[in-house]
Protein backbone atom coordinates (compact mmCIF):
# COMPACT_ATOMS: atom_id res chain seq x y z
CA UNK A 1 0.00 0.00 0.00
CA UNK A 2 1.08 3.23 -0.81
CA UNK A 3 1.52 6.30 1.37
CA UNK A 4 -0.45 9.55 -0.34
CA UNK A 5 1.32 12.51 -0.33
CA UNK A 6 0.53 15.25 2.00
CA UNK A 7 2.84 17.89 1.01
CA UNK A 8 1.17 20.99 -0.84
CA UNK A 9 4.52 21.58 -2.84
CA UNK A 10 6.65 19.42 -5.27
CA UNK A 11 9.69 19.37 -3.52
CA UNK A 12 12.95 18.93 -4.96
CA UNK A 13 16.78 17.76 -4.14
CA UNK A 14 18.77 20.46 -4.42
CA UNK A 15 22.24 21.12 -2.81
CA UNK A 16 22.73 24.72 -1.92
CA UNK A 17 25.16 26.71 0.37
CA UNK A 18 23.16 28.28 3.08
CA UNK A 19 24.14 30.57 6.44
CA UNK A 20 21.71 29.92 9.30
CA UNK A 21 21.07 32.50 11.99
CA UNK A 22 18.75 30.74 15.01
CA UNK A 23 17.64 33.34 17.22
CA UNK A 24 17.92 32.82 21.01
CA UNK A 25 15.89 33.17 23.73
CA UNK A 26 17.93 35.25 25.70
CA UNK A 27 20.07 37.68 23.03
CA UNK A 28 22.35 34.81 22.53
CA UNK A 29 22.10 33.65 18.74
CA UNK A 30 23.82 30.48 16.47
CA UNK A 31 25.33 30.97 13.18
CA UNK A 32 26.32 28.31 11.07
CA UNK A 33 26.47 27.29 7.53
CA UNK A 34 24.22 24.60 6.09
CA UNK A 35 23.21 23.43 3.08
CA UNK A 36 19.60 22.28 1.63
CA UNK A 37 18.69 18.43 0.87
CA UNK A 38 15.54 19.76 -0.79
CA UNK A 39 13.64 22.86 -1.54
CA UNK A 40 10.01 23.31 -2.12
CA UNK A 41 7.92 26.64 -1.72
CA UNK A 42 6.66 26.04 1.54
CA UNK A 43 9.96 24.58 3.16
CA UNK A 44 13.54 23.08 2.95
CA UNK A 45 15.77 20.46 4.48
CA UNK A 46 18.50 21.44 5.47
CA UNK A 47 22.10 19.80 6.82
CA UNK A 48 24.17 21.52 9.70
CA UNK A 49 27.14 21.04 11.88
CA UNK A 50 25.11 22.03 15.29
CA UNK A 51 21.76 20.82 16.44
CA UNK A 52 18.86 23.06 16.05
CA UNK A 53 15.47 22.43 18.87
CA UNK A 54 12.39 22.16 17.35
CA UNK A 55 10.55 25.40 16.94
CA UNK A 56 13.53 27.22 16.79
CA UNK A 57 13.11 30.39 14.67
CA UNK A 58 15.90 30.74 11.75
CA UNK A 59 16.56 33.04 8.95
CA UNK A 60 18.53 32.12 6.24
CA UNK A 61 20.52 32.88 3.20
CA UNK A 62 19.97 30.07 0.79
CA UNK A 63 22.32 30.45 -2.47
CA UNK A 64 19.92 29.23 -5.43
CA UNK A 65 22.11 29.52 -8.66
CA UNK A 66 23.02 33.27 -9.24
CA UNK A 67 20.31 34.10 -6.43
CA UNK A 68 20.55 34.68 -2.86
CA UNK A 69 17.33 34.50 -1.13
CA UNK A 70 16.44 35.46 2.80
CA UNK A 71 13.73 33.78 4.61
CA UNK A 72 12.58 33.46 7.94
CA UNK A 73 11.24 29.39 9.09
CA UNK A 74 10.92 27.47 12.06
CA UNK A 75 12.09 24.33 12.53
CA UNK A 76 9.62 21.58 12.31
CA UNK A 77 11.65 18.42 12.43
CA UNK A 78 15.07 17.74 13.98
CA UNK A 79 17.02 14.69 13.83
CA UNK A 80 20.59 13.28 13.94
CA UNK A 81 22.18 12.47 10.89
CA UNK A 82 25.44 10.65 8.96
CA UNK A 83 28.70 11.60 10.89
CA UNK A 84 28.63 14.51 13.19
CA UNK A 85 25.59 16.23 10.95
CA UNK A 86 22.16 16.94 11.65
CA UNK A 87 18.91 17.65 9.57
CA UNK A 88 16.15 20.27 9.77
CA UNK A 89 12.42 20.66 8.57
CA UNK A 90 11.96 24.12 8.02
CA UNK A 91 8.99 25.76 7.47
CA UNK A 92 9.16 29.03 5.65
CA UNK A 93 7.21 32.10 7.44
CA UNK A 94 6.09 34.54 6.01
CA UNK A 95 8.13 35.05 2.49
CA UNK A 96 8.40 38.30 0.68
CA UNK A 97 7.21 38.26 -2.30
CA UNK A 98 10.84 38.70 -4.10
CA UNK A 99 12.16 35.38 -2.45
CA UNK A 100 8.70 33.64 -3.12
CA UNK A 101 9.58 34.64 -7.24
CA UNK A 102 13.35 33.15 -7.34
CA UNK A 103 11.86 30.02 -5.24
CA UNK A 104 9.14 29.95 -8.18
CA UNK A 105 11.67 30.43 -10.72
CA UNK A 106 14.22 27.76 -9.49
CA UNK A 107 11.89 25.40 -8.81
CA UNK A 108 9.89 25.74 -12.47
CA UNK A 109 13.47 25.74 -14.05
CA UNK A 110 15.12 22.47 -12.12
CA UNK A 111 11.53 20.68 -12.96
CA UNK A 112 12.20 21.52 -16.90
CA UNK A 113 16.00 20.49 -17.32
CA UNK A 114 14.38 17.21 -14.93
CA UNK A 115 12.07 16.77 -18.20
CA UNK A 116 14.73 17.23 -20.71
CA UNK A 117 17.32 14.49 -19.46
CA UNK A 118 14.11 11.95 -18.68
Amino acid sequence: MTAKEKRKFIRIDSLNLSYVLVDGNDDEEKQTMGRTLNVSEAGIRLETAVPVELNSNLTLTIGLEEDLVDIKGTVVHSSKGEGDRYQLGVKFLGKDEKASKILKKFIKAFQKQRRKTE
